[in-house]
Order: structure tokens, then C-alpha cells, then sequence
């Protein structure tokens, strides 16, 4: 864990944007984007789940992640509403089992949910049953999830620089220049 932490303070203070803020938080995200990104690498599937006002940022992710221009294997990114157009639909526990079955029949190599949105969210409940879902949650303190503000009034670009940052993380391990193992 030691060499990310220095990886990822590294890879802050070389941004050339406002990202300072984050040096602070690095204990936080380390772990979580460890997780993540080991997942990844391991060839699990990653389920992109958002609320609506963040809806426009899965979007962003998913043309930013498999961007030909990186030249790096594709990874199987997917938005969840767009594969299961009946995601609004699910209320009860035993319905989102079903989905959950039916993501384990889809996905044999294993899936893992990422989740940005508000807590109180209904999707943030089958992010909440996943376990070693990649969880950025807006406006609580959640056990494993890294917190943001919805009032922050750099909110959006917060979430971009996060992005950038998950994004490098992830071709550093994909190349081999970052051992998530240590």
C-alpha cells in the first residue's frame, strides 16, 4: 500500500490543475482505487451505476476509459441502465437479487459496481449489496466509500480530476508500473 500512496502523491502534485486538494484525501482513496483497479486487472467487469444528476459522468467514462488513444487492451466498462433498462424499476430485495443472478450469469468472470451518486439514492442500495463496489458517495459517510459534496462548488471538476487520477492508476498497473500487491 505504501508504494501507491507515494505513487498517487506523486501523480497529484505532478497535475498541472488545482489538485492539492487531494493530497489530503490520498489515505482514503488509495485503498479504495487499490481495490478497484486490482478488479479491473483481474478482468471483472466493471458496472457503472449513477444517480440522474451524474448520469452525464458515466457517460464520460465510458467514452474516456477505452479511448484508442491510450493504447492499452480494452476493459469492459459498461453503464448498468443501459445493459438493464429496468434498473428504475427495482424496489424490493428479492428483485434485486434476480439482478444479481442474472449479473452472475452474465459476467462469470465477476463484476463489480461503481457507483457515483447521492447516498440516499435508490441505486446506491444494489451498490451498498455489491461487495467491493468502487463507491463515490455524495453527501454521507458511508464505511468504504469515498465521500464528495454535492454543494462543492467544484464538484464537477473534482469528479474529472478523480477520473484522471483512477484513469492513470489503471494504466500504471495494466503496464506494469505500479504494483498493487505491495
Amino acid at each position: 500500500m505504501q508504494q501507491l500512496l507515494k505513487w498517487t502523491l506523486d501523480t497529484i502534485r505532478e497535475e498541472e490543475s488545482s489538485f492539492s486538494w487531494m493530497e489530503e484525501y490520498r489515505y482514503e482513496w488509495a485503498p479504495l482505487v487499490k481495490s478497484a483497479v486490482s478488479q479491473s486487472v483481474e478482468g471483472k467487469t466493471v458496472l457503472i451505476v449513477t444517480d440522474e444528476s451524474h448520469k452525464w459522468f458515466g457517460k464520460y467514462i465510458l467514452n474516456a476509459v477505452n479511448d484508442l488513444r491510450k493504447n492499452r487492451p480494452l476493459l469492459p466498462f459498461y453503464q448498468l441502465s443501459e445493459c438493464f433498462p429496468n434498473l428504475s424499476n427495482l424496489h424490493t430485495t428479492d428483485e434485486m437479487q434476480l439482478l444479481e443472478d442474472m449479473l452472475e450469469i452474465s459476467y462469470p468472470n465477476g463484476y463489480y459496481v461503481w457507483y457515483i451518486g447521492r447516498g440516499d439514492h435508490p441505486y446506491s442500495k444494489l451498490a451498498y449489496r455489491c461487495d467491493n463496489s468502487f463507491l463515490w458517495v455524495l453527501d454521507e459517510e458511508v464505511q468504504n466509500a469515498f465521500a464528495l459534496r454535492s454543494s462543492d462548488p467544484l464538484l464537477d471538476i473534482k469528479l474529472l480530476q478523480l477520473y484522471k487520477l483512477f484513469d492513470t492508476t489503471l494504466s500504471a498497473a495494466l503496464f506494469g508500473e505500479l504494483e498493487l500487491d505491495s
